[in-house]
């Protein structure tokens, strides 16, 4: 139980780090970022490469999609122009993951240090930048914390006897993995701390990369939650901005699938360590997936369309 309770607090710190830190590059980007995604949409390749600087900027795919959902709901762009955009964010996502399997841990006081100095230095100076720095250095200190606590509780957790069924189960049944991690994605609202406590599992050897993959696949359909509960009660050119990053992710996932021990070898062969060997198959992962659909993008709109409108005459009927 007491591992249980670290786990829900480092779990805490992660999730209140990825947001300060989240909230601290919003602020420095300033309110530009819809001018600059507005200004981006008249092509599916700019729309994309926006997509990915925006999600990098904000270290968060999610609150990429809900701005961009605003903004259709809002009347200012249209759905099919932020196709390049949502296909771009599943690529700066992974700089998260990247990010976090960084050997770093003995920065974390230093991290900690200077963002107190740049709080008392904002109060004192009246300079509001280095307060936003402050919640830039205070997100990341979190990060790292709770990525620490995360791998000195992994292997007293697995022997927790639920976490240790589920674990031993997964490492069997790719699947389930798979829905695992979108379960848990979906209830934390962070495919980052999903894929951080899982690469805290594989770093114990507690568990297989290709168990790990699955989870991963999960996470990127989970985080497509917050898109759909920000187009909740939109328009429906909102709701079909959130269907099609669903869509994205439910087709990347389905053709990824059956290939996860291909990928799992191929990733063993990218690094020795096993939480880089997650966060490369991520990236390879949205890479591929993202690459793949931008040339169909304005086809891919039209399939979205269409199978909504299919939807709603059949629950109509």
């Amino acid at each position: 139980m007491e591992a249980a309770g670290l786990f829900t607090l480092y779990l805490a710190v992660f999730l209140a780090g990825m947001f300060t830190l989240k909230k601290g590059l919003a602020i420095l980007s300033g309110h530009a970022m819809r001018s600059w995604i507005y200004a981006c949409i008249n092509h599916p390749v700019k729309a994309f490469m926006a997509g990915i600087l925006f999600t990098g900027i904000l270290q968060s795919s999610s609150a990429v999609m809900v701005i961009v959902i605003g903004l259709v709901s809002a009347g200012v762009i249209s759905f099919k122009q932020t196709i390049g955009i949502i296909l771009g964010t599943n690529i700066g996502s992974t700089f998260t993951t990247q990010l976090i399997t960084l050997d770093i841990g003995s920065l974390m006081i230093p991290l900690f240090i200077i963002g107190f100095i740049c709080f008392f230095g904002g109060i004192l100076l009246k300079k509001e930048l280095l307060i936003r720095m402050c919640a830039v250095f205070f997100g990341l200190g979190s990060l790292f914390l709770a990525m620490s606590g995360f791998g000195q509780l992994a292997e007293p957790l697995s022997k927790m006897q639920l976490v240790s069924e589920l674990l031993l189960y997964t490492n069997e049944h790719a699947l389930a993995g798979v829905f695992s991690g979108t379960v848990l994605t979906a209830i934390i609202h962070s495919s980052a701390a999903t894929v951080g406590i899982i690469m805290s599992f594989l770093n114990a050897d507690i568990l297989s990369l290709s168990a790990g993959i699955a989870y991963v696949l999960g996470a990127n359909i989970g985080t497509c939650i917050t898109g759909l509960m920000a187009a909740a009660g939109a328009n429906q050119e909102a709701k079909l901005t959130a269907y099609s990053h669903v869509w994205v992710n439910i087709i990347g996932v389905a053709v990824f699938y059956p290939f996860i021990s291909y990928f799992s070898s191929l990733a063993e062969q990218l690094s020795s360590h096993p939480d880089v060997q997650l966060a490369h198959f991520s990236l390879i992962f949205n890479v591929i997936s993202s690459l793949a659909l931008l040339p169909f993008a304005n086809a891919f709109g039209s399939f979205v369309e269409a199978f909504s409108a299919l939807f709603n005459r059949g629950g109509q009927s």
